[in-house]
C-alpha cells in the first residue's frame, strides 16, 4: 500500500485517480481500476443516455464493492441531463462525485445526504477558494501539461500553492505517468494523483488503437496548447490536429482530434490497467528507497 489520509479514507490500496476522460473512459476501465485498487473515473456523459449510464452503474456494482468514480461537466450539461445524471449517482451512491465547469455547492449538499465524496477540479486558486466554500472533500489541481484543458500553472507551483491556502486535501493533476512522478506529487502535498494520459495507453481503454499508439509514439514537444479546438485551452497531439487554416467539424472535435498531456514522455507501451498500476508502485517504491540512500 502507498497509504495517503485521503486514500485511505476512500479506501484505496494506492493514492491513483484514472482521471475521467471525454468519449474514451468507460465503465471496464472503472472496474479494472478498482480491481487493481486506484480509484477509476469517467464522465457521466461518456454514457449518450441516462438510459446508458443506469447500465453503466448497474454492470459496476454488479462487480464489485470498491470505489469509483463519475464526473459532471456542470456547464456543460443541458440542465435536464445533469439532473438525471445527479439523480442516478444519489441512487446508486456512487462513492466520488467529481465535478467541474460550475459551482458545486448543490452537488455537496447532495452527495452529503448519502455518503458521498465531492472532488472538483480547478486551475488557480480563485476557483479552489470558491470551491472550498461549497464544502467540497478535495481539490484537483489540473497544473500545465495535463491532458485536456489543463492550466497554466507549473504542479511544481500549484500543489504546494494551493495546500498552503486550502484546508481540504489537494489531488495533484498535470504530465504524472510514473511511479516517480507519483512520489514527486505527494512529496509536494498532494493525497492523491490523477492520471489520464497514462491510462489512455492502457488495455481498458475506449481510444481508438490508433489513438493509443499516438500517446506510446509521442513525445512532450508533440504536445500542443490551443483553443481552436474547443474554444478553451487545452493540450492535444500535434499529429492529431488539423492542417493550418483547415477547421474540424465540430462533431469530431474529440472524436478525431485527440487530448494527451506532457505525460506521454514517459509512457513506452499499452497495457492492461493492473500492470500500469504494478509498475506505478514498482516505481514509487524504488523512487522512495533511491531517496532513501
Amino acid at each position: 500500500m502507498i497509504p495517503t489520509n485521503l486514500s485511505k479514507k476512500l479506501g484505496l490500496r494506492y493514492p491513483v485517480v484514472a482521471a475521467p476522460m471525454f468519449l474514451i473512459s468507460n465503465r471496464e476501465m472503472l472496474l479494472a481500476c478498482a480491481n487493481a485498487g486506484v480509484l477509476g473515473s469517467m464522465p457521466s456523459l461518456n454514457a449518450r443516455t441516462p438510459a446508458k449510464l443506469r447500465e453503466d452503474l448497474e454492470w459496476l456494482r454488479a462487480r464489485t464493492d470498491k470505489p469509483f468514480a463519475i464526473n459532471m461537466t456542470i456547464g456543460l450539461t443541458k440542465p435536464d441531463r445533469l439532473q438525471q445524471d445527479v439523480a442516478l449517482l444519489e441512487e446508486f451512491e456512487v462513492p466520488v462525485w467529481i465535478t467541474s465547469y460550475g459551482d458545486p455547492t448543490e452537488f455537496v449538499r447532495r452527495a452529503r445526504a448519502c455518503g458521498s465524496a465531492v472532488f472538483h477540479d480547478v486551475i488557480n486558486l480563485k476557483h479552489a477558494k470558491k470551491a472550498e466554500s461549497a464544502g467540497v472533500d478535495a481539490i484537483i489541481g489540473v497544473a500545465s501539461g495535463a491532458g485536456g484543458h489543463a492550466g497554466r500553472i507549473s504542479p511544481f507551483a500549484l500543489i504546494p500553492y494551493l495546500r498552503k491556502n486550502l484546508s481540504v486535501p489537494i489531488i495533484a493533476a498535470g504530465a504524472i505517468s510514473t511511479g516517480e512522478q507519483v512520489a514527486a506529487a505527494l512529496a509536494l502535498g498532494a493525497e492523491l494523483v490523477y492520471m489520464g494520459t497514462r491510462f489512455i495507453a492502457s488495455a481498458e481503454c475506449g481510444a481508438q488503437p490508433e489513438y493509443k499508439q499516438m500517446v506510446v509514439d509521442s513525445g512532450p514537444e508533440e504536445i500542443v496548447y490551443t483553443d481552436q479546438v474547443s474554444g478553451v485551452h487545452a493540450n492535444f497531439l500535434k499529429a492529431s490536429l488539423p492542417e493550418p487554416g483547415t477547421e474540424a467539424a465540430g462533431a469530431k472535435r474529440w472524436k478525431d482530434i485527440w487530448s494527451a498531456g506532457h505525460g506521454v514522455a514517459e509512457i513506452t507501451a499499452v497495457q492492461p490497467i493492473e500492470q500500469i498500476v504494478e509498475g506505478l508502485v514498482r516505481e514509487y517504491h524504488d523512487t522512495v528507497r533511491r531517496l532513501q540512500g
